[in-house]
């Protein structure tokens, strides 16, 4: 019995496209044609389960006609601004009143809302509560009592006549003080060496008045230039 022979294998070589010669590389590009992807399909292909496309071309139409309100909203919003600016700028209204009208009318709609109401009457709830409450009237009455102990006791009332007799001291200091010193200048202004001194002053006033005196009459008088006496030019 003969073995059966394998038969050799046979390598065949690989044959590649030629590259294509310059300038014509765009020839397979422009013999393509784009497709047309349908979008409607490929949404409708992913639209959720249950919905049949009559419903789903409804709900799409209505999406449509809300995101073109919402346009033409958001528009007119905008001119409406626009126009508030304007208003206040003719107003004289800046960007500080407007602010501070914001902040008044929170504050009112704050003050006016249920939760600060109900908030309100229960701190005021509380106040009545702690205030008749056992445990404060029987801290009030023990200050009371500290009040009028302390009040009462010598070491009180010792310190408060301590300090209104300084008080009266310093007074009557600040009093001494006073009359030393205007008796002292008294006696300066009666001295003797003060009188002199007085007295040098008037005189010098006196004479600075006098000589200006006589040389605003002679200035203005007709006949001063013929009181002088004659200028002696004759030569040497």
């Amino acid at each position: 019995m003969l073995a059966e022979e394998t038969p050799p294998e046979v390598s065949l070589p690989l044959s590649l496209p030629a590259p294509s010669p310059p300038g014509c590389s765009g020839l397979l590009a422009d013999t393509m044609t784009d497709v047309p992807v349908d979008s409607g399909a490929s949404a409708r292909a992913a639209a959720p389960e249950g919905l049949t496309l009559a419903e789903e071309e409804e709900l799409r139409s209505e999406l449509a006609k809300v995101e073109e309100e919402i346009g033409t909203l958001r528009q007119v919003l905008a001119a409406k601004e626009r126009h508030c600016g304007e208003l206040k700028r003719k107003l004289g209204l800046t960007p500080l009143d407007g602010l501070k009208q914001n902040l008044s009318k929170s504050w009112h709609d704050v003050q006016v809302s249920n939760a600060y109401v109900k908030t309100s009457e229960k701190l005021g709830e509380w106040n009545d509560k702690v205030t008749q409450s056992d445990l404060y009237l029987s801290a009030s009455s023990t200050l009371e009592d500290w009040n009028e102990k302390l009040t009462q006791s010598e070491a009180y009332k010792k310190t408060q006549e301590t300090l209104s007799q300084a008080g009266q001291k310093t007074s009557a200091a600040l009093s001494n003080v006073g009359s030393v010193i205007s008796r002292k200048l008294g006696d300066m202004r009666n001295s003797a060496t003060f009188k002199s001194f007085e007295d040098r002053v008037g005189t010098i006033k006196s004479r600075m008045v006098g000589s200006r005196e006589n040389s605003t009459d002679g200035l203005h008088s007709p006949s001063g230039a013929g009181d002088q006496p004659p200028q002696d030019n004759a030569p040497f």
